[in-house]
């Protein structure tokens, strides 16, 4: 999707996925991302990004229609969400994976997904490929939607700035009850916590040596913290992971937008515009 800035005349390619992928390759990681495209130009021209930050897009779809928009503004470097289209065509059609798709997928060390992709149902069947799953909740989990989501998942990311730090442990040992070897809880200007065989790990946000925009910052930090993982499938170097990925999302937060690659606005941005789509 595009972050349209309302507040700068301008518009970023974002979106949880794209951020994860192009966040991966800024690690020396390769991504490929699976999605839905519209047909429109802001949704050409995000392939367009994609390509040029080297990320495989040939699994996605792509149906007649407007891709995912946010309207977004800034407040003291803090991006504010006004509005969305709520994904644009991703949320009217379903992913639909093939045969293709899995034995693509399998290819690959580590999927991700989050809980704006719409795949829960189909989540038993990527869990059968073998290949770990990484899902972010953002702050819209429910303890039934934990149940749901976890006994198929190897990495859970849930927010809990917005928690007090008994109802953040709380949810976390839910998810690892549900059968999740590693919860991370992120706290914003706090840090980060992550829950493995039952300790919990706390771990400061790094400063950062110039705030343009914290759009990403939780997406970097997770991106970081998987990438860095991949090395260390047991979890035995935690620590040392969640400090590097910390110091990865500071620095992202000297970008304006996600990642850069800023444009003039296109397409529609009124609010009214978006009240009726609701």
């Amino acid at each position: 999707m595009w972050d349209k800035y309302l507040s700068r005349g301008k518009m970023y390619p974002g979106g949880q996925c794209v951020n994860t992928c192009v966040y991966a390759g800024m690690n020396s990681v390769s991504a490929a991302y699976l999605g839905q495209f519209g047909d429109d130009a802001p949704s050409k021209l995000m392939q367009e990004v994609l390509a040029e930050k080297g990320i495989d897009y040939s699994r996605s779809r792509q149906y007649p229609g407007e891709g995912g928009f946010a309207l977004v503004t800034l407040q003291d470097g803090d991006r504010v969400f006004l509005g969305s289209n709520k994904g644009g065509v991703a949320r009217l059609h379903p992913y639909g994976f093939t045969e293709g798709d899995f034995a693509f997928i399998k290819g690959f060390a580590l999927l991700y997904t989050n809980i704006n992709c719409h795949i829960e149902t189909d989540l038993p069947a990527l869990s059968a490929l073998g290949v770990p799953i990484a899902f972010d909740f953002s702050d819209l989990w429910t303890r039934e939607y934990l149940r749901k989501v976890c006994p198929f998942i190897k990495v859970a990311c849930l927010s809990c700035a917005h928690l007090p730090q008994e109802e953040m442990e709380s949810a976390m040992r839910d998810a690892v009850g549900f059968g999740v070897p590693l919860v991370l809880g992120t706290l914003g200007e706090e840090g980060s916590c992550a829950l493995c065989r039952g300790e919990l790990i706390h771990c400061p946000a790094a400063p950062a040596e110039r705030i343009a925009d914290t759009m990403g910052a939780g997406d970097a930090y997770l991106a970081a913290l998987l990438c860095g993982l991949l090395e260390d499938p047991a979890f035995e170097a935690l620590p040392d992971a969640m400090e590097k990925a910390a110091r990865f999302a500071a620095k992202i937060c000297g970008l304006e937008g996600a990642f850069g690659c800023g444009v003039p606005i296109m397409g529609r941005t009124k609010l009214e515009d978006w009240e009726k789509m609701k």
